[in-house]
């Protein structure tokens, strides 16, 4: 089983990377040319996960899937925003059904 503590040592990763130059760092590159950019490159990681799901091998997918965290740490990071504020929203979340999240998010911007 990998260590659970792997996604944390791949955020301060990024963080470090953001700062080098950008011919050493894809990520240094990536946070250079700005969140549009980050946030294609996130969706084009999704739509190869999904593509991969629907007719990739087990490999590829679970190879797209780790893009596709690698990206959303990126863009997060782009964001300001540290993965444990959606870990704690996942926590927030746990035991309550998707309906009812999506209905309780429904309300809250409603008001």
């Amino acid at each position: 089983m990998a260590d659970p503590r792997i996604l944390s040592r791949l955020e301060a990763a990024i963080a470090r990377r953001r700062a080098a130059d950008d011919a050493q760092s894809y990520v240094a590159a990536l946070h250079r040319r700005g969140l549009p950019v980050i946030a294609r490159k996130l969706g084009e990681e999704a739509v190869e996960t999904v593509v991969a799901a629907l007719s990739g091998s087990h490999e590829e997918t679970v190879g797209e899937a780790a893009d596709l965290i690698f990206h959303l740490l990126i863009l997060l990071s782009a964001r300001e925003v540290p993965f444990d504020a959606v870990l704690n929203e996942l926590a927030r979340r746990e035991g309550v059904s998707g309906l009812e999240e999506k209905a309780m998010r429904s309300e809250r911007d409603a008001d």
